[in-house]
């Protein structure tokens, strides 16, 4: 390995400098004592404390143990190493190549590991890591070595500067201790970077997760709505073969009656050809005794047909029966399949008049409310709206899958939607449904609608026809729908959060009234 890769080794990922009293997690991976300490501090406040690298939780406060062998080779071999790594040889060794070790700002020469012994002894000079350009660590003016920090000009100066006119009466510090400081801050910087980005990893699993829910979900859907279509079309195909067969059956039934009859009549029909002959023979005859003898035959005068009850009273379909079979088959397979998607109504959701503002007028049953011009002074409560004529529901709701529904026919200016109990009760951003980051609500103003969130308004292209619309809560997926229950049921739009608290109903309104009632 290279000494800059084993240089790489030996980075604390927090502060990303050579490693300070090096402590080792029980996940394996080693940090400063001060900055994993201080990392630790911060995750204090949310009791769940997490590896910075790595990011696996603990369930307390991890311990710190100390890596002596880390420490050891932080000690012991790192300061050999810079010289190594620059690529810079020594001013003085003219015989062979020999690494710098430091460069001397004062006699601007690399110095290796032997010259650098002699010439330290010298306080005036003054040495760096080695470097290639030390010009830019003296004053551009004065050609002295840059010593000092004016925090009021921002700027690097030397002694000469220090006392000249340009700073005279500035505060001024020690390079060293302002660097020390500038890392002071930087490391904070740092950590409050490292946490933000820890939380962002945070949300991005959230989000992955819920992502990974729904999709579980659709797929879990997709596969009951598969076999309850499957199903159906099963027991219709039944239905099918069963009214079709009795179709086919009364139709075999009334054609062998049919036939039956006809061959009845096709023998009436010779016999009645027979008579009709024999009638016409005695009608030419000319003999008086003939005719009289032959016509006294009873059958020539016998013409009832006795096949005509017969054909009446059975000759057709049964019609209402079929449809009566078809029907009932139709209503069995409803009722036997269950074709209602997972979701719980609020039936027994109802109004706090504790929260109702006073220009609102709640009905006997906390079902509906009713924008009143009269302002009817109720207590001054904390938990009542001041400004806005709002209320919110006694039930609140933390998990689960949830709908209702409110009438808004009523009303041609409200506010409906949920919200957190810690809203606002007083002000007008604070308080109203929609504009602060604890509510979220679908509104309609004269002819046209909005939702709103975080006072983030979001104009709705179509308008809505139906005087119902419904409120969908999914806490688990963090979903909050809206529906217009027009004829078919139309979307309207869909919020997507974390739920920090459970949620309230809450309905607002200017003129006219609106009504809760429960989900089909």
């Amino acid at each position: 390995m290279g000494s800059t890769e084993l240089r790489k080794e030996l980075e604390c990922p927090v502060c990303l400098t050579i490693y300070t009293d090096p402590v080792m997690l029980t996940c394996g991976h080693n940090f400063c004592r001060d900055c994993i300490d201080r990392a630790l501090n911060t995750q204090k406040g949310s009791a769940r404390y997490s590896c910075p690298e790595c990011r696996k939780r603990f369930r307390s406060r991890p311990a710190l143990q100390r890596n002596r062998k880390l420490c050891n080779i932080v000690q012991h071999f790192l300061p050999s190493q810079p010289y190594q790594e620059s690529g810079l040889f020594c001013t003085y060794c003219i015989h062979a190549p020999v690494p710098a070790a430091k460069t001397c700002l004062l006699c601007d020469a690399c110095l290796c590991e032997e010259h650098l012994w002699v010439h330290s002894k010298a306080p005036e000079h003054v040495l760096c890591d080695p470097t290639t350009s030390p010009e830019t660590r003296k004053c551009s003016v004065h050609n002295k070595i840059l010593e000092y920090y004016c925090t009021e000009d921002a700027a690097c100066v030397c002694e000469s500067c220090r006392l000249e006119e340009l700073h005279v009466g500035h505060q001024v510090e020690k390079l060293d201790e302002t660097s020390e400081k500038k890392k002071k801050q930087l490391r904070n910087v740092l950590q409050n970077l490292m946490t933000e980005n820890e939380e962002v990893q945070q949300r991005v699993q959230n989000l992955e997760d819920r992502r990974r829910k729904t999709l579980e979900k659709a797929t879990g859907e997709t596969k009951r709505v598969t076999t309850l279509l499957r199903d159906l079309r099963r027991r219709l195909e039944e239905l099918e073969k069963r009214v079709l067969g009795d179709i086919c059956r009364q139709a075999k039934q009334v054609s062998l009656l049919y036939d039956d009859v006809i061959k009845q009549q096709e023998l009436r029909k010779e016999e009645l050809s027979r008579k009709m002959r024999h009638i016409k023979k005695l009608c030419n005859m000319t003999d008086p005794l003939t005719v009289l003898q032959e016509s006294d035959t009873g059958d020539l005068y016998d013409t009832e047909d006795r096949h005509d009850k017969e054909l009446h009273d059975g000759g057709d379909l049964d019609v209402a029966g079929i449809s009566h079979t078809l029907h009932t088959g139709l209503a069995d397979i409803m009722s036997g399949v269950n074709v209602c998607f997972c979701s719980q109504n609020a039936a027994d959701i109802m109004l706090d008049g504790n929260t109702a503002g006073n220009k609102l007028l709640i009905t006997d049953d906390r079902k509906a409310a009713s924008w009143s011009d009269i302002t009817w002074n109720g207590p001054d409560t904390p938990e009542r709206f001041q400004d806005f004529p709002q209320v919110m529901s006694l039930q609140s709701f933390s998990s689960g899958q949830h709908h209702w529904e409110v009438h808004v026919g009523l009303s041609d200016s409200w506010r409906v939607g949920v919200c957190y109990p810690s809203i606002d009760r007083k002000g007008i951003n604070g308080s109203l449904t929609g504009y602060n980051h604890k509510s979220w609500g679908l509104y309609r103003n004269g002819s046209w609608y909005s939702v709103v969130h975080g006072s983030t308004v979001i104009r709705l292209l179509q308008k809505i026809s139906s005087d119902t619309v419904r409120i969908y809560l999914d806490c688990e997926a963090g979903q909050i729908s809206f529906y217009e229950l027009s004829i078919p049921i139309r979307h309207l739009h869909t919020f997507l959060a974390t739920f920090t608290e459970p949620l309230h109903a809450v309905l607002c309104v200017w003129a006219g009234s609106v009504t809760l009632s429960a989900g089909n």
